[in-house]
C-alpha cells in the first residue's frame, strides 16, 4: 500500500466516523419518531460553536466534549416539546418545513452571536502531534475521531439492546399506541430520543472543530452528506448508518486520489446507484 493510499484510507475512516456520529443521531430520530430533521446539521454547527466558546473560556477540550453536546441536546428537546410535538398528527411536510425554518434561524443566530467569519480550534494537547503508521506520519487526533465512531456505535448498541430505557424506546418506535396503553410515557420517550439525536449531532460538531473551519455554513454542508449516508445505509437502520458512513467516507477520500475531476459528484453518483439498485438502502427494511 502506497503512502498516499494509506493516508486516503485513514482520512476516509476519519471522515466516515464523523459522518456516522452525526448520521446515527438522524437515524435514531427517524427510526423512532419518523421525523426527518433538516435542522440536524444546524445542531452539529451549534455544537462546534459552543465548543469554540467553552475552549476559549476554559482551555479544556474534554469539558467542551461533554458540555457542548449536552446543551445541544437540551436545545433539541426544547424544539421537540415546543414545536414538533404539535405536528405529529399532521402531514410530514409540516415537519419538514418546521425543521428547515429552524435551520435558517440557527444559521442566522450563530452569525449574530459569533459573527460571519470562520474560526478554528486546536486539538487537545493529549492528542496533538502525529504517530508513525507503516512509515507514514498521521495526526493522532484524526485517529482518535476514527476510533470514536466504533465506540459510539458500541455504546448505542448496548443502550438499545441491553438497557430498560433502550427497550422502552424500541417498543415506542414499534407500536406507539400499544406502548401508550401499557403505561409508557410516549411523549417523554420522544423528547428523550430527540435529546439523544441532538446530543450526537453536537458531539460530532465538537469532534469536527479541530479538523474543520467553524463557520455559519458548516451545518448546511454536512447535512447533505448525512442524508446520503442514511439513504445509502437504509432509513432508520442503525447498522446501515455505520456502513453507509464508512462507504461514503472512503468514496470521498479515494475520489480525490483516483477521480479528482468528478470527486464532488461521487457521493451523488453513489446515492443514485443505490436508489436504482436497492431503493430501501443497503440494510433498510421493506416498507
Amino acid at each position: 500500500m502506497s503512502e498516499i493510499t494509506l493516508i486516503n484510507f485513514l482520512n476516509g475512516l476519519c471522515y466516515g466516523m464523523l459522518l456516522f456520529i452525526i448520521s446515527v443521531g438522524l437515524t435514531v430520530i427517524f427510526g423512532v419518531m419518523g421525523v426527518l430533521n433538516f435542522a440536524h446539521g444546524s445542531f452539529y454547527m451549534v455544537g462546534a460553536y459552543l465548543a469554540l466558546t467553552i475552549i476559549e473560556k476554559t482551555h479544556n477540550f474534554w469539558l467542551a466534549l461533554v458540555l457542548a453536546p449536552t446543551l445541544v441536546g437540551f436545545l433539541g428537546a426544547i424544539t421537540e416539546v415546543l414545536f414538533l410535538r404539535l405536528l405529529y398528527e399532521r402531514d410530514v411536510s409540516f415537519q419538514l418545513l418546521l425543521t428547515f425554518g429552524l435551520l435558517l434561524i440557527l444559521d442566522d443566530g450563530v452569525k449574530l452571536v459569533w459573527g460571519a467569519g470562520y474560526h478554528s480550534v486546536d486539538a487537545p494537547k493529549l492528542l496533538a502531534g502525529t504517530v508513525n503508521i507503516f512509515g507514514t506520519s498521521y495526526p493522532v487526533y484524526s485517529l482518535f475521531v476514527a476510533a470514536a465512531g466504533p465506540v459510539v456505535a458500541l455504546v448505542l448498541w448496548l443502550f438499545f439492546t441491553k438497557s430498560t430505557y433502550g427497550k422502552t424506546i424500541r417498543a415506542a418506535a414499534m407500536d406507539r399506541e400499544m406502548a401508550d396503553a401499557l403505561g409508557v410515557n410516549v411523549k417523554a420517550v420522544y423528547t428523550a430520543v430527540f435529546f439523544l439525536g441532538s446530543f450526537l449531532a453536537g458531539m460530532a460538531g465538537v469532534l469536527a472543530a479541530p479538523l474543520r473551519a467553524i463557520g455559519p455554513s458548516m451545518g448546511d454542508k454536512i447535512i447533505i452528506a448525512a442524508f446520503i449516508v442514511v439513504v445509502v445505509g437504509g432509513l432508520g437502520s442503525f447498522p446501515g448508518a455505520f456502513l453507509g458512513a464508512v462507504i461514503l467516507g472512503l468514496v470521498e477520500a479515494f475520489g480525490v486520489q483516483f477521480a479528482p475531476k468528478i470527486q464532488m459528484a461521487l457521493p451523488y453518483m453513489l446515492l443514485a446507484v443505490i436508489l436504482l439498485v436497492r431503493p430501501r438502502g443497503l440494510l433498510g427494511r421493506e416498507g
